[in-house]
């Protein structure tokens, strides 16, 4: 297992998790993630095994729709860095752009359609 570690733009929401090679990536047609246009973790991880370190108040959640999903967010530099989804609440998928040593331009990715649900 490798311990990731990564954060929003301005650093005041950092996160870190441990996880096997990441080697590929997910997008979301789904009404949010085709705005935010992230390429998100393959797998979820219990939010509970998210180590989060933030610095004045600065994570904020954001629900739309049927309230059960939760788009965390830093409300300083408005980077998404992570969300609890729909169908498996208390597990999330990481915005793999706010990783260290990751680069997703390079990383396979499959399409989740979200927005048929």
């Amino acid at each position: 297992m490798k311990e990731y570690k990564g954060s929003c733009h301005c650093g005041d929401v950092s996160f870190s998790f441990k996880q096997e090679e990441i080697s590929t990536g997910i997008r979301c047609n789904c009404s949010m993630c085709k705005r935010k246009g992230a390429l998100m973790s393959p797998f979820t991880i219990a939010l509970e095994d998210i180590k989060q370190h933030i610095k004045n108040d600065s994570l904020s959640v954001y629900q739309f729709g049927n309230n059960i999903a939760k788009h965390y967010f830093c409300n300083k530099c408005g980077i998404y860095t992570f969300h609890e989804t729909m169908r498996m609440p208390g597990q999330c998928r990481v915005n793999l752009g706010c990783l260290e040593d990751i680069d997703t331009f390079k990383l396979e990715s499959s399409v989740f359609d979200g927005a048929a649900l």
